[in-house]
């Protein structure tokens, strides 16, 4: 049933608005920190009122204008959307308070803080997208959004990996746009995201396989599939609020929900199948879950391993996608949820020890475990949840992947999946080692009487590593991201 209402705009617009206003008047602490903070609880507070529809089959429309036949900007809230829209506003306003804590001694805050609700303000405008057109609009205002914070720092190497970031992002964002004017050509102007695909076989088969495969370009940049993902790891110069943004919240997220839309309601399942392409990028994202997690074996920095393991776990929403079986989608719509807190915690805690100790090398994270108690207690639930250990969040991605792979008989990725929480294990057990049963080269002792960070920094990564908790201990509980998945599978694949 399709309700018209103001409600999908809400994020949207209170996003661009604490961006503006921190523009215009966020050189004072206490209006910068508000604007950011009251946008995000709005935010989360209008998208969450809309999730008890959203599970009835309920889809919230809004259209701003029409520009011409066929090309207009609007705004609907389905309920792979809704899976998007509810841990981007959710993880903002988390990400928001530890960023408060984080930024204290930090410069040019008034402008990091404003792109960071744009940064939002685009995430919102993706996940609401009603249509391709917006949908391009708001993918490409997010790269430009994101920059400045990427070179934050404006160091040489900041420069640099902002000046890759751009190329990547905006150059996928050339090929997303020509498969965009393609398909507004050969369906007489249907650029919908509103039902499952726009195509049919009477379109040209062989057209339609050269389209999928543009497309593909354009969405994988973000979603960081290989060969696609060298602007992820050199991005990490940025602070680490912003790592938590390109991995948990907003970018990668993004690319990763193009890849949904792209075969759920771009294509279709029953036309993919045809075609047979998905198995091409089932294969891509294969190759990209275990080379990635092989490379982060190798990496010392922590926040470098903590990027190719992002790379790698990105694909798991990649692979499920192509696979097109109800069990698998349901395993890759999951996963932006799971993955989002698992990974954001680990981002957050390794932002408080490089902060409170200094250390940003696993070599150097010996008695981290003594130092920071509370904060190695997240990142050890964290890096449970990344090897996929029951009953975490990750473990209830990794499930359905599996049982969806054995759906349609594709053992061998059944076998990636396996290889992948064996490759999880060997570079994140080894840090848990470190912090835990190997000495300090230097005394770090926490200071007496006082906590091991600011509580601003501190409770963010401890509701998060909850939340790890929660998704899988009661992932079937009504509400969670799992019952939203379902939905989504019911109405774009079916046989949930």
């Amino acid at each position: 049933m399709e309700v018209q209402s103001f409600l999908p705009i809400i994020p949207i617009i209170v996003a661009g608005v604490a961006g503006i206003l921190t523009f215009v008047n966020g050189d004072k602490t206490f209006w910068r920190n508000l604007y950011g903070t009251v946008a995000s609880v709005i935010a989360f507070v209008s998208i969450a009122s809309m999730l008890p529809g959203v599970l009835d089959g309920i889809a919230y429309n809004f259209k701003v204008v029409d520009l011409i036949p066929g090309l207009s900007i609007n705004f609907r809230v389905d309920s792979l959307g809704m899976m998007f829209g509810i841990v981007s506003s959710s993880m903002w306003v988390l990400v928001n308070i530890y960023t408060i804590g984080y930024m204290e001694h930090e410069g040019n805050k008034q402008r990091f803080f404003a792109f960071f609700s744009l940064s939002l303000f685009s995430a919102f405008g993706i996940a609401f997208s009603e249509n391709l057109f917006t949908f391009f609009l708001f993918y490409e205002f997010l790269s430009l959004a994101t920059y400045p914070l990427v070179i934050h720092s404006g160091t040489e190497e900041a420069m640099k990996a902002g000046s890759r970031y751009l190329i990547y992002t905006l150059g996928g964002g050339g090929f997303f746009l020509a498969a965009i004017v393609i398909t507004y050509v050969i369906t007489g102007g249907n650029i919908t995201l509103s039902q499952p695909g726009l195509f049919t076989l009477a379109n040209g088969e062989l057209l339609l396989k050269v389209l999928f495969f543009i497309y593909l370009i354009g969405v994988s940049v973000k979603a960081a599939v290989m060969p696609l993902h060298l602007w992820l790891p050199s991005a990490m110069v940025a602070p680490t609020p912003v790592s938590t943004l390109l991995h948990a919240v907003a970018v990668v997220k993004a690319g990763a929900f193009g890849v949904l839309r792209l075969i759920y309601n771009i294509y279709g399942v029953d036309l993919l199948e045809v075609l047979g392409v998905n198995l091409i990028l089932a294969f891509f994202a294969g190759v990209t879950i275990i080379v990635a997690s092989t490379i982060a074996i190798r990496q010392d920095n922590l926040k470098r391993r903590l990027a190719y393991s992002t790379v790698s776990q990105l694909s798991y929403i990649v692979l499920g996608a192509a696979l097109l079986s109800p069990a698998a989608a349901i395993g890759a719509m999951v996963h932006i949820a799971n993955h989002a807190f698992t990974k954001g915690t680990l981002f957050m805690c390794a932002g408080i020890i490089a902060e409170e100790t200094g250390k940003k090398n696993i070599s150097e994270l010996g008695g981290m475990g003594k130092r920071l108690p509370l904060t190695m207690a997240a990142f050890s639930i964290g890096a449970m949840g990344m090897i996929g250990m029951p009953p975490l969040a990750g473990f209830m991605s990794k499930w359905y992947l599996g049982i969806g792979a054995g759906e349609v008989q594709q053992t061998i990725f059944m076998m990636v999946l396996v290889a992948s929480s064996i490759l999880n294990a060997i570079y994140f057990l080894p840090i848990l080692y470190k912090a835990y049963f190997e000495k300090a080269e230097t005394t770090l002792t926490p200071s007496k009487g006082q906590l091991e960070t600011v509580p601003t920094m501190l409770v963010p990564i401890m509701a998060t590593a909850t939340m790890s908790i929660i998704l899988g201990v009661f992932a079937t509980a009504p509400g969670l991201p799992l019952s939203v998945a379902q939905r989504a599978t019911a109405v774009l694949v079916g046989g949930s």
